[in-house]
């Protein structure tokens, strides 16, 4: 069985998140997604519409998602990437190189995001900012 994980913050759902998914399903037979927790979003000075634990029940409603598991820092990578026995690590292309030292651990491969849609995009366009 191939494992494959992926990380984000999922806030306000769409088809760009969908589609991510899928192609991510296509790399392997398990699909663990990483989800930020509101705290790690605190550090990381973003905020969601929706908790961690909403999110996180949306991402298990998805037919590509076997399993979420709580993002809650950066370094958590490599170790997930270990106890997870994952494959392959597949994030956004915005993310080029950023990974690049889990290749010792596994294959790390970076996505083209879709086109026309994201998150802070659905911000701007609702609230006039992020």
């Amino acid at each position: 069985m191939r494992r494959v994980i992926t990380y984000g913050t999922y806030d306000l759902l769409h088809y760009g998140h969908i589609e991510l998914l899928r192609r991510a399903k296509q790399h392997g037979d398990y699909l663990i997604v990483a989800l930020s927790t509101d705290e790690f979003n605190k550090l990381k000075n973003k905020k969601s519409y929706y908790n961690y634990e909403q999110r996180k029940m949306m991402l298990e409603s998805i037919r590509y998602v076997d399993l979420v598991i709580p993002e809650n820092n950066w370094e958590q990578k490599t170790d997930d990437v270990l106890n997870y026995k994952v494959d392959t690590f597949l994030m956004g292309h915005d993310w080029e190189g950023e990974f690049d030292f889990l290749k010792d651990h596994c294959e790390v491969i970076y996505l083209k995001r879709t086109e026309g849609i994201s998150t802070t995009q659905i911000k701007k366009e609702l609230y006039g900012n992020e």
